[in-house]
């Protein structure tokens, strides 16, 4: 068996542990700084804001607003803005309020494109 220095020896420090430590740290319970799903949060807006275009052309469409020659297209341009404007709005609305901080809202909820 080789020998040890003695020099190794001594340039370690020990001290004994608090009998009242329970093995967890402060570090540990600290929540991490929140990763910011730009990428989500822009596809987010885009569908948002398409969403609610596409449902404002409907509603001229429906309404007759813009010329009738064109009404065959008014049902599918309400749908598809519904469809867009749903989950754009949701998720624009938990990135304002991560953003703001309310309780119960963190950007964690909003899925990530990596």
């Amino acid at each position: 068996m080789p020998k040890r220095s003695a020099v190794s020896e001594t340039a370690a420090k020990y001290h004994r542990l608090q009998r009242a430590d329970d093995g967890f740290i402060d570090l540990q319970f600290e929540k991490p700084p929140p990763k910011i799903p730009y990428k989500a949060i822009l596809l987010a807006a885009v569908l948002f804001l398409t969403g609610s275009l596409l449902i404002i052309i409907g509603a001229l469409l429906l309404t007759g607003y813009i010329s009738s020659e064109y009404a065959d297209r008014t049902w599918p341009v309400l749908i598809i803005g519904a469809l867009m404007f749903i989950p754009g709005a949701y998720h624009v609305r938990i990135a304002y309020y991560a953003f703001k901080g309310y309780t119960g809202f963190s950007y964690d909820d909003i899925p990530e494109f990596e």
